[in-house]
């Protein structure tokens, strides 16, 4: 290695290749998503009020006197779900397609969308509804210390869904196929060899379906791990690139870091519940509504504040989150062994991901380091190897 090489320097060559349009388009969006995310709360606070000063979930809670009381409940998590989620459409339809259009990141028309998003709502009803049972199912027989048998109960359902998602989830948005024979494929059951996935979990799915991001996933847990590459990825990626990507993933799932979505984020769930009932009478009151917190028609009140309780909590969350995703870069660089090549793949993110936020803006919203810190660090990496080899073109 050229004993003039400056990590920083190079580093900073991948990010201005970019051009100045890029970068302030970039930016544009990746500030925009943040508002978006303050906003979101806002919208969820808003839906919740419209459901409690209509008493739309009164009504059908009245409704449902007299039903068993599991049924009753279920039924009314299920209604509140259905209910919100109609209520807060147009802003969905705004955030989640016509933005996402306008800055050139889908291609999905609005019918798909919709007819997609009608899936995810039909499992999102049913699924929530049962979760919500759950949780009202401890308030009533777990006394004063619920909050922490719900948060074991979080870990459970967590658990759950990682192994559910990949095999009975993810195909329902998504068309997997195997990789084709070929120099990728090769290159992938290599990869699949290090982390102990069969080659006959390795999918290729038509991403571009929903979005243009560039990216790749590891899933699932045990029988049901397997990786997956967007056609976009494919489409767009060098074979070194696909290499580098692929192993990041890969050293998600080597690492274990989905034991942290399962043991650590339930216990701040945990938390967060605690929370949720201590504040739930002061906000019901700020809401104008008069149920009690063990009641379900309460759960307008029960849900705002954990929308409210969520974002206050999301910059320890994507601290972690942080972590693992840098020990995943490393683990590429040092399984792989293409820094140049993790570098320009990472380029291809920054035009959703602004690849220069400030330090307070990363902490707050990033869940990933940014581009140009993972690049550094892959700099680094290439100059404390001495791998020589020239960089890999910039995208």
């Amino acid at each position: 290695m050229n004993a003039t090489y400056d990590p920083a320097a190079e580093a900073a060559r991948y990010v201005d290749s970019l051009g100045p349009d890029a970068l302030a388009k970039a930016q544009a969006y990746t500030m925009g998503n943040h508002l978006l995310l303050i906003a979101g709360v806002g919208v969820s606070v808003l839906a919740a009020w419209l459901m409690i000063h209509f008493r739309l979930l009164d009504r059908v809670a009245a409704a449902l006197q007299g039903k068993r009381w599991w049924l009753a409940t279920l039924l009314t998590g299920m209604a509140f779900f259905a209910i919100g989620d109609l209520i807060k459409l147009p802003w969905t339809i705004y955030e989640s397609w016509w933005r996402e259009r306008s800055y050139g990141m889908t291609k999905q028309p609005l019918g798909d969308f919709l007819g997609q998003f009608a899936i995810g709502e039909v499992l999102g009803i049913v699924m929530g509804g049962l979760f919500l049972l759950g949780i009202y199912a401890l308030i009533r027989k777990a006394g004063s210390r619920w909050w922490l048998w719900g948060a074991g109960f979080t870990s459970v359902v967590t658990f759950l869904m990682m192994l559910a998602v990949p095999t009975l989830i993810m195909p329902l948005f998504n068309d997997f196929k195997p990789v084709p024979p070929g120099e990728v494929r090769t290159a992938l059951e290599k990869i699949a060899d290090d982390v102990n996935i069969p080659h006959d979990r390795i999918f290729m799915y038509d991403g571009s379906r929903q979005s243009e991001y560039f990216t790749a996933n590891v899933a699932g847990l045990g029988p049901s791990a397997r990786i997956a590459i967007s056609d976009i990825a494919l489409k767009e990626a060098s074979l070194d690139e696909v290499k580098a990507v692929t192993g990041h993933e890969a050293g998600h799932y080597k690492l274990g870091h989905v034991w942290r979505y399962v043991v650590i984020f339930p216990l701040l769930a945990g938390l967060g519940l605690w929370l949720v009932q201590r504040l739930f009478a002061p906000a019901a009151r700020l809401l104008g509504s008069d149920a009690r917190f063990e009641e379900p028609r309460g759960l307008p009140v029960f849900m705002a504040l954990v929308a409210v309780i969520s974002l206050l909590a999301s910059p320890l969350q994507n601290s972690i989150t942080r972590i693992g995703e840098a020990e995943a870069d490393r683990y590429s660089l040092e399984t792989v062994g293409l820094p140049d090549a993790l570098s320009s793949a990472l380029i291809k993110t920054a035009e959703y991901r602004y690849p220069r936020p400030s330090t307070l803006q990363e902490v707050l919203f990033y869940t990933h380091p940014s581009v140009e810190k993972r690049i550094l660090r892959a700099m680094e990496w290439k100059a404390d190897h001495a791998e020589a080899q020239a960089p890999a073109k910039a995208q």
